[in-house]
């Protein structure tokens, strides 16, 4: 009777503790839903951002280039 008491008890700790760790899951579930929003419209932000500074850059590059094709064809020409 005493080791089906014991038992019980035992049965008893582990189902709360089991409760406890559902609980601490559904937690960390929700937040991990709620980081990886965040990273999500950080990284559109940044994508948004780095866009801006790659159209400048493209440019500045393409402007590099036009200028190296003219001084060839000036050369060509001489």
């Amino acid at each position: 009777m005493f080791l089906y008491d014991e038992l019980k008890q035992e049965n008893a700790d582990l189902r709360n503790l089991l409760m406890q760790k559902e609980q601490e899951i559904l937690q960390l579930e929700q937040s991990r839903k709620e980081l990886e929003v965040q990273f999500t419209d950080l990284k559109m932000a940044r994508t948004l951002s780095l866009y801006d500074k790659d159209i400048k850059d493209a440019k500045q590059r393409l402007s590099g280039l036009v200028r190296e094709i003219d001084r060839c064809i000036a050369l060509l020409n001489e």
